[in-house]
């Protein structure tokens, strides 16, 4: 039986007649860690996690966190936005709720459904004890205890968990528009029973690949930040953090090869996570210094293609290690 035919089932026998009750949610008694005081302690805090921020983005975290904003995190696949949500979880003891967006998601997916088939055998448990009261039977059946709490309901719970709505680009535009009951006063309203309040705030991180424009609804509910590929000396660094076993320099080559190819006309360049891959792949192979041979056979750990593939392979990849090579060594 589909949902919306179990809800109408359920409607025919229950009647008009719902509770007008608010429900009561059930918080966790462990205490989370507290937030940062300050810029400095924000970039502290993401460098425990070893994630390596920039200031601008520190600054941006930070204020989302002391606003009770959410964070906005807009920028190309692969340059970490997504882990700034796992970091932060993870660094101050947070559960992390993940919300990962798709085109097709719906409420009952992300924010809370009814368990109809439970609710139907309660219906037909009391219809056989004798139940006539349809309001007591409306009562009981839209209860907690039968709904299904979905990510965006469970972020309401607890104190104040990492919320992550990772690609919501990936969503439709309907989508949005329920998320602004959300985003603006922290709480759901389900007709059957009321509105869920959350009585603290959770930490909202919102992450857009930019494949569609974001509606400005949306935008103006949190703090904005762009995340761009890092520069080389930034990307050396999640290097020494991310591929340890990989020798400074054969890092400094693979930083160097990648900041030139990123500056190639590509379908898509290479991410931060790319990098980090080609470094563990090439420590993996056993290299200490990268060599044509070796690049032409790995491009596929950078690329994902074949158009860019076939543009690089070569000629190519060998000027631009050639020049990799040379700055390494500057």
């Amino acid at each position: 039986m589909c949902l919306r035919t179990a809800s109408n089932f359920l409607r025919a026998c229950i009647g008009p007649c719902l509770p007008a009750a608010s429900l009561t949610l059930q918080y966790s008694t462990v205490m989370p860690k507290p937030l940062p005081k300050s810029i400095d302690e924000t970039q502290t805090l993401l460098a425990q996690g070893e994630y390596v921020a920039e200031r601008s983005l520190a600054t941006s975290l930070f204020l989302s966190l002391a606003m009770q904003r959410p964070l906005f995190l807009e920028g190309e696949a692969g340059v970490g936005k997504t882990e700034i949500a796992k970091v932060l979880a993870q660094a101050l003891d947070r559960e992390l709720i993940r919300l990962q967006c798709y085109e097709g998601l719906d409420i009952a997916q992300a924010a809370y459904e009814w368990n109809y088939s439970r609710q139907m055998i309660a219906i037909r448990l009391a219809e056989a004890a004798g139940e006539k009261d349809k309001d007591k039977l409306s009562a009981e059946i839209y209860s907690e205890r039968f709904l299904v709490k979905r990510p965006l309901a469970r972020a309401l719970e607890g104190h104040s968990p990492v919320l992550l709505i990772d690609e919501l680009d990936r969503t439709d535009e309907p989508f949005e528009a329920y998320l602004l009951e959300v985003l603006s006063d922290w709480q759901i309203t389900i007709p059957e029973i009321g509105t869920l309040r959350a009585a603290e705030p959770p930490l909202v991180v919102i992450t857009s690949n930019r494949t569609r424009e974001i509606h400005d609804a949306v935008k103006r509910r949190c703090f904005y930040h762009w995340v761009d590929y890092p520069d080389a000396p930034r990307e050396l660094e999640i290097l020494r953090r991310k591929a340890p076993k990989a020798s400074a320099a054969l890092s400094k080559e693979v930083v160097a090869f990648v900041q030139r190819l990123r500056k190639s006309d590509l379908y898509k360049l290479p991410g931060v996570a790319e990098t980090i891959d080609w470094a563990n792949c090439l420590v993996a192979l056993d290299r200490v210094a990268l060599d044509p041979e070796t690049v032409n056979n790995t491009l596929g750990v950078l690329l994902k293609y074949r158009d860019d593939l076939e543009r690089v392979a070569g000629e190519e990849a060998g000027r631009l290690l050639g020049e990799a090579k040379t700055a390494a060594a500057a």
